[in-house]
């Protein structure tokens, strides 16, 4: 999209080029004065105009290389969350596959761990 301070900044440009170029032929110093200072505010409102157009062009990127980082982020944080249940479910077929070759054993760590925590939450009295 082409900024309107590039288009009235472009007629200005010309329009002044064609004013200095009158003038100086017409031998008129006021004129072709004008005409160089009119041309030069088109220039400037030109270059105003691209400037902006840049700077539209670079917020826009911006934002779309936020909204990519986003979504791979999240796309990241789903395989870690994917990959933590399938350690999860790895870990529960282990402990159960322990528990049921040695259910005593099982039975005794599981009191141990239990007296300890009340240990810890009520203290010795």
């Amino acid at each position: 999209m082409v900024d309107t301070d590039r288009i009235v900044g472009g007629a200005k440009e010309a329009v002044g080029k064609v004013q200095g170029a009158a003038g100086d032929f017409a031998g008129s110093n006021r004129d072709s004065v004008e005409g160089r200072f009119r041309e030069a505010q088109g220039e400037a409102q030109n270059v105003y105009g691209q400037v902006k157009d840049k700077a539209r062009d670079i917020a826009d990127r911006a934002g779309d290389v936020a909204s990519d980082a986003y979504d791979r982020a999240g796309d990241i944080a789903g395989e870690a969350y994917e990959r933590s249940g399938s350690y999860l479910r790895d870990g529960r077929a282990a402990v159960g596959a322990r528990v049921e070759e040695n259910p005593l054993v099982a039975l005794l760590i599981a009191g141990a761990v239990g007296y300890g925590l009340a240990l810890l939450v009520h203290g010795r009295r």
